[in-house]
């Protein structure tokens, strides 16, 4: 039983009509419009009568004989001549009012009704209709989110492809939820380029670089909006600007997502992007780890990264199986990288640090664990971690999906 029905809520299929607040305003603008019309069309249909009578009386008046002498048929030939001549005139000016006035009343209500029309479709939503449109765009947030930490980043980029709407549609709701938090990570990690820029690259401390030039190399995997690449070119060319020419820093970044929000972003799977091997210094994933395959991303930025390079990773603490990360930083040790550091000080989210070892490491930590006899353990633990893969995907059980609770 419906108790009560709200105009522009259809209660059958639980969607807001953007315009059903308005209809009977728009139907009422079409019947004024439809009598203008029809009363333009009457006027022009008596103009027509009225030119129609002249020309019946006209014919009449030249069959009637005229009598008395000639000096007097000829001046009332005259006569009726000049008011023949005044008829018309007076006929064809009412006629020609008529016409103006006509044409005065149906352009003004028609310009009426095209300007009732203009002022409501710029009629903003009530409060009822904008608590209710906001409330369909949570769900559909919330719909999509859940589809892109279920699904692998292959189905994800296939998804959007069909569907790019999809995509503008989650960084609309995303960036309504990143307003309620204490900070944003992207801001963080923009603050860490800066930090670390006042000390050369390479040097402790400092920024990692490519050994060649000392180009700073950053990806920024599931971009988004590529946030971070513009707040570091802003950086970077206000920090060029004041510096000395042997001080400055060269930073390139590569933007990646499964659309291309803007021209700094390059549509990809992030678990294969088009960068070559060692080309990297460092790789950033900020709330980016959302496939059910996210470990592969994990082995993508081991290849992109040189020797040295770094590995910053930003996630929502409630992902998180163990509830502490360990397990996470385990998992990331065993496909080659190094745990350099973790920050757990933010209430939602944990940042950790971590860093590709340059061969030699590698040959050093190798040649220890065999003295200790672990060497043959550490591998077994990386089968186990490709076993468990396979059988049931780390996005089930590594890091939980980010599920937002229906309301």
């Amino acid at each position: 039983m419906v108790l009560f029905q709200v105009e522009g809520w259809d209660l059958k299929t639980n969607e807001v009509s953007y315009d059903s607040a308005n209809t009977k305003k728009q139907n009422k603008k079409k019947e004024r419009k439809e009598k203008a019309k029809k009363a333009h069309e009457r006027r022009l249909k008596e103009t027509e009568d009225e030119h129609n009578n002249y020309a019946v009386e006209k014919e009449g008046e030249d069959e009637v004989e005229p009598q008395g002498s000639p000096e007097s048929r000829k001046v009332s030939k005259k006569a009726q001549a000049d008011r023949k001549s005044s008829s018309i005139t007076e006929k064809h000016d009412s006629t020609s009012n008529k016409r103006k006035r006509s044409d005065s009343n149906g352009s003004s209500e028609l310009a009426k009704a095209d300007s009732e029309e203009a002022v409501i479709s710029k009629k903003p939503l009530t409060a009822l209709q904008q608590k209710m449109m906001a409330k369909l765009s949570g769900s559909r947030f919330r719909w999509i989110n859940e589809q892109l930490y279920t699904i692998t980043s292959e189905n994800a980029l296939e998804l959007i492809k069909k569907q790019p709407e999809l995509f503008d549609e989650y960084h609309d709701g995303f960036r309504s939820q990143v307003q309620a938090w204490p900070e944003n990570p992207v801001d963080v990690f923009v603050e860490q380029f800066r930090a670390r820029s006042q000390k050369p690259v390479n040097a402790p401390g400092g920024l990692p670089g490519l050994a060649a030039d000392k180009k700073i190399v950053v990806a920024d995997m599931g971009c988004g909006e590529a946030q971070l690449a513009q707040d570091l070119q802003n950086f970077y060319a206000q920090y060029n600007r004041k510096q000395k020419k042997h001080f400055k820093k060269n930073c390139v970044v590569h933007s990646f997502d499964l659309k291309k929000a803007n021209k700094l972003v390059t549509v990809a799977d992030i678990r294969n992007v088009p960068l070559p091997d060692g080309s990297c210094t460092v790789v950033v994933f900020c709330l980016a780890l959302m496939g059910t395959n996210f470990l592969d991303f994990i082995k993508e930025a081991y290849r992109l990264l040189a020797p040295r390079g770094e590995l910053w990773i930003a996630e929502i603490k409630s992902r998180f199986a163990d509830r502490q990360g360990d397990e996470f930083v385990n998992a990331i040790k065993l496909l080659g990288f190094f745990h350099k550091k973790t920050d757990d000080t933010n209430k939602m989210f944990t940042r950790f640090e971590f860093f590709k070892p340059p061969q030699e490491i590698i040959e050093e930590r190798k040649a220890k664990l065999e003295r200790r006899q672990k060497f043959i353990e550490v591998e077994s633990e990386k089968e186990e971690l490709e076993t468990k893969r396979s059988k049931n995907p780390e996005g089930k059980w590594l890091l939980k999906p980010c599920i937002y609770k229906r309301r």
